[in-house]
């Protein structure tokens, strides 16, 4: 797992997400803006077709939140079909020498968002005539936004966002009248598996271009936010002034508290039984485990009239929580299972062989180190199954083989400290 110096929050969950919200935000949070503009301005030439790129950055009043508002226009007929869009922000992201993640999240967002169209109106890429987001505030979000992120280091920080909250009610756009979220936004989450989540306002929270930045940049998910110190916040403006909510999206940037662990999100599967044999319980435990399960416990218990039983415990990722527990069903016959989503502190774990001299002759064993964060051993550990075989090879003790890998990982790891 990699180790990040710096953590960012994108908080979505009041006021959901948009292009230009975004953009307003990464500005507010200190991206330079001479940059930014500069790289937007970049759109208007022959290549890209617009004209007269006007870029208007202001400090504006959401429900008594100050925030940045960014508006991006251009003159003339500037609409863009899905085709020339896509080529439209590939080529500027490559003329202004974005490094190569930032080229690539740039990229991959027009694609997102070009892609859901297509599937929605069923279009080819040529043909996919974008609306809303074929105008020039489209491609001025997207490659503003991939400059301020690189300017601000989030290429190279862990990036965490919470559910989007999307609004709801009706809205009339280009197709007609439709619910919140609209289909192009929902396609674009669906497309990624990205939690959503309706209201508070009876309006249009999540705009396509948003949705595709916000799917194409968080590597986590979570409601809450992580163990941090905050060092940065900035907000984005949304164009409405909302009675019930101030209309901002909120971006924080801190660093991650140090305590040499790394953490991951599991889920913890339990069941209770009582009524099932030794054979069942074993083999479920089994199946489990070879369904992908990490770790499988059973505690004994006593149960409803004093009946001996035992609970079934099961650590696992919580993508796999549910196909689990339909295994802890079959094989059990368990009514139910409880599922309590969890955060682990862990360490690094990786394997490497060392090699011990028995009876004059070399043989390997697997090692299983342990490291913290900064690279620190914290456990050396033989694998049993290596020392078992050599146990029954050699005749030799397995507590002596156990003691003589642990000496000689030591001997050879900690020198390469």
């Amino acid at each position: 797992m990699a180790k990040f110096s710096k953590i960012v929050i994108v908080d979505c969950q009041v006021a959901g997400v948009s292009g230009d919200m975004m953009l307003g935000a990464l500005l507010d949070l200190g991206a330079n803006q001479d940059k930014v503009t500069a790289a937007i301005k970049s759109l208007e030439s022959t290549e890209c077709g617009y004209k007269n790129v006007a870029i208007d950055i202001k400090q504006v009043m959401r429900k008594g939140f100050r925030a940045t508002k960014v508006d991006v226009t251009a003159e003339g007929k500037s609409r863009k079909d899905g085709k020339q869009l896509t080529t439209i922000i590939e080529k500027t992201a490559e003329k202004i020498g974005l490094s190569p993640k930032a080229r690539q999240f740039a990229s991959n967002v027009i694609h997102t968002l070009v892609d859901a169209e297509t599937k929605l109106h069923g279009h080819s890429l040529a043909d996919a005539h974008l609306h809303e987001v074929g105008l020039v505030d489209t491609a001025a979000e997207i490659i503003g936004s991939a400059v301020a992120m690189e300017e601000l280091g989030f290429f190279d920080a862990k990036i965490i966002s919470t559910p989007v909250s999307v609004g709801g009610g009706l809205f009339q756009f280009s197709h007609g009248t439709v619910s919140s979220p609209s289909p192009a936004a929902l396609a674009i989450f669906q497309s990624k598996s990205f939690p959503i989540k309706g209201g508070p306002v009876e309006s249009e929270l999540a705009t396509p271009t948003g949705a595709s930045l916000i799917v194409n940049l968080a590597q986590e998910l979570n409601r809450f936010y992580p163990e941090m110190i905050p060092l940065g916040v900035g907000y984005g403006a949304g164009g409405k002034d909302f009675a019930e909510i101030p209309n901002v999206l909120r971006i924080v940037i801190g660093k991650p508290l140090e305590n040499g662990l790394l953490k991951d999100q599991i889920a913890v599967l339990e069941t209770n039984i009582d009524d099932v044999s030794g054979e069942i319980v074993g083999h479920a435990v089994d199946r489990l485990l070879a369904e992908g399960a990490k770790d499988v416990s059973v505690i004994p218990i006593f149960t409803k009239k004093n009946r001996p039983g035992q609970i079934i415990k099961v650590v696992a990722d919580q993508k796999d929580s549910k196909r689990l527990s339909r295994v802890l069903i079959e094989e059990t016959g368990t009514l139910g299972v409880r599922v309590y989503p969890c955060e682990r502190h862990i360490i690094n774990r990786e394997l490497s062989s060392v090699d011990i001299l028995i009876g004059g002759s070399k043989e390997f064993v697997k090692v299983k180190i342990a490291k913290d964060t900064d690279g620190k051993i914290i456990r050396l550990k033989p694998e049993y199954d290596d020392l078992k075989r050599l146990a029954e090879k050699t005749s030799t003790p397995l507590r002596e083989l156990s003691e003589m890998a642990v000496s000689r990982a030591r001997e050879i790891f900690l020198r390469e400290r």
